[in-house]
């Protein structure tokens, strides 16, 4: 004990600095000693309470009744942190903060205890303020357009004003008290306090990200402003965010660059895709995207290449669907002059436009047999000859493609190259339609509803509960592309700031009633036009509900498929 309190001589000043009151006991709970900051604190002198029991001074004053460090077998002793109030000696309400630690001997006996006291007044004072009891301080806050909100020096946020709670989608109820990395996410907080370390500045902005409350990344800007009390100690930080999506959404059409702050969805199946896509990104594999139509593989296509190293160059799009058998050749490798009548000069096709970026060919189903072998051929020798040319032109080109059919049933039936197929498919990924991830479509609802508002100069636009009851139980046989243009569809409908039913399309309800018909009455078929019905249903989903093979498989003209296909009452949906 001895030991004890010659460190505390030592170290009394300190805390004295510091303004933390410090008390010393023996370990049958004596006042040894107090530096001046706990006479202040206290009121009593040191030379008063010396030799006195604690709890026969302090016991009500400080410790509300009940002294823990007694109440704890030995065994149990450890540091205990308090919260507390008092009344000072002017009457004044006070909160204080009571940290207990036993001390020890060289042979790690309890020889008695430390009690450290720090009055968190001015602080609670000032949060008090912020928190709004200052009317004043509450409507000008709230009327700024940026997002303002504070934390304590342990990142728990105690202030949050409306363009806070906008743009993160969180009301200020369930956030006060709560720690800012739990809520906005690690990175959030630590580039923060980053950037205040490195800057050593009073002010500190960044570009960083947030998670909002749907679980979506938005692009911010943060300033981080240190608040002080008036002894000039740190005693938390205000922060304000400026959201970047608009910036972004305008960045993103002049430059055509998506990155992931445009990949939605909490589905499993999406987030394996999402976790794949920056691996897949730093590697320079061949990739293959298959899913249905309006899933978004070309938009997957593109966050991929702008994730890339070849980022900075091109990524050049090829539809093979579009595009004539007969001009696909030439578009695709280019041809030399001469090569045929009117060709008075050399032409690059896509792959050389690609040279050193990316080529994504979409609808890779559709493309003929021929030119199956010559993508090979480059795939396998980065080498081609261009249409009527006898040199070889040799390019870098990674290439991403893309399909709504199934390659794999397609390479069955010998309308695809088989050993096209394995080179195409080192990486694969499956992009499912939203009626198999039914959970994702209030996600992207409002996803979309946000970037469709603000492309608007001036009025925006919310969903009310009758139409999102619509939008939430509808199918979406087009997918993501459907909702984007159900609303957009509906913004322009709507001359007010609210979307209703009526603002939505009149097929979603026309949809929903033939569903309910073909419900209710279903036709009486004989045997041969059962089997004929299962026949053409197999085929449609062995293919993929792809039409056009669908018939040439069957051996019928399109019009013909879609004839029986409204006879047996078959629905894409």
């Amino acid at each position: 004990m001895r030991d004890a309190l010659i460190q505390y001589d030592q170290i009394g000043m300190i805390f004295d600095r510091l303004s933390l009151g410090v008390i010393v006991l023996s370990r049958n709970r004596k006042i040894k000693a107090m530096n001046h900051a706990a006479e202040v604190l206290t009121g009593a002198r040191e030379a008063d309470v010396r030799g006195r029991y604690c709890y026969n001074v302090f016991l009500e004053y400080l410790c509300g009744g009940k002294c823990k460090y007694l109440d704890s077998p030995n065994s149990d002793r450890e540091t205990v942190v308090s919260e507390i109030q008092i009344t000072d000696q002017e009457n004044r309400l006070c909160s204080i903060t009571k940290i207990e630690c036993p001390l020890y001997n060289a042979d790690h006996q309890i020889v008695g205890c430390v009690e450290v006291f720090q009055d968190k007044t001015v602080f609670h004072e000032l949060m008090r303020r912020i928190r709004f009891d200052d009317l004043k301080l509450k409507l000008i806050l709230d009327s700024l357009d940026i997002a303002v909100f504070t934390v304590d020096l342990s990142d728990h946020i105690s202030f949050f004003n409306m363009t806070a709670e906008q743009i993160t989608g969180y009301s200020r109820a369930e956030l006060l008290g709560k720690n800012c990395r739990n809520i906005f996410g690690e990175t959030f907080c630590r580039d923060l306090r980053k950037s205040a370390i490195a800057d050593k500045a009073i002010r500190t902005s960044l570009k960083t990200e947030i998670v909002n409350k749907a679980g979506h990344l938005i692009p911010v800007r943060a300033k981080h402003i240190p608040i002080k009390n008036e002894e000039g100690v740190v005693i938390g930080g205000m922060t304000t965010l400026s959201d970047l999506s608009l910036q972004y959404q305008l960045d993103r059409v002049v430059k055509d660059q998506y990155t992931f702050y445009d990949m939605v969805g909490k589905h499993p199946d999406i987030q394996r895709v999402f976790e794949a896509v920056p691996v897949v990104a730093a590697s320079n594999a061949t990739v293959l995207i298959e899913g249905p139509t309006g899933t978004g593989k070309d938009l997957l296509a593109k966050i991929i290449h702008n994730a890339s190293s070849r980022a900075h160059r091109k990524m050049i799009k090829v539809n093979c669907a579009s595009i004539p058998n007969n001009l696909l050749e030439s578009e695709m490798f280019g041809y030399a002059k001469g090569a045929f009548t009117g060709a008075d000069r050399d032409k690059p096709g896509r792959f050389q436009m690609a040279h050193h970026g990316t080529l994504f060919l979409d609808e890779i189903g559709d493309l003929p047999l021929l030119l199956q072998a010559k993508l090979l051929r480059v795939i396998e020798d980065k080498e081609f000859y261009p249409l009527g040319s006898r040199q070889t032109t040799q390019v870098d080109v990674r290439i991403i493609s893309a399909t709504n059919q199934n390659l794999k049933d397609m390479v069955d039936t010998k309308m695809f190259r088989e050993d096209l197929y394995y080179r195409l498919h080192v990486v694969r990924l499956y992009l499912p339609p939203l009626k198999e991830r039914r959970c994702d479509i209030p996600l992207l609802i409002e996803h979309i509803a946000k970037r469709l508002n603000l492309a608007r100069e001036n009025q925006m636009c919310r969903i009310s509960e009758e139409a999102m009851e619509v939008l939430i139980n509808y199918d979406y046989p087009g997918n993501v592309r459907e909702v984007e243009n159900i609303l957009e569809h509906a913004m322009i409908i709507c001359q007010s700031d609210v979307i209703e039913k009526k603002h939505l399309p009149p097929y979603l309800f026309d949809r929903q009633r033939r569903k309910a018909r073909n419900i209710i009455s279903t036709p009486v078929l004989d045997d041969n036009s059962c089997e004929e019905k299962e026949q053409i249903l197999a085929t449609l989903d062995k293919l993929r509900w792809n039409k056009g093979q669908t018939a040439q498989a069957l051996n019928m003209d399109r019009s013909t498929l879609w004839r029986k296909m409204k006879l047996y009452k078959i629905d894409a949906i």
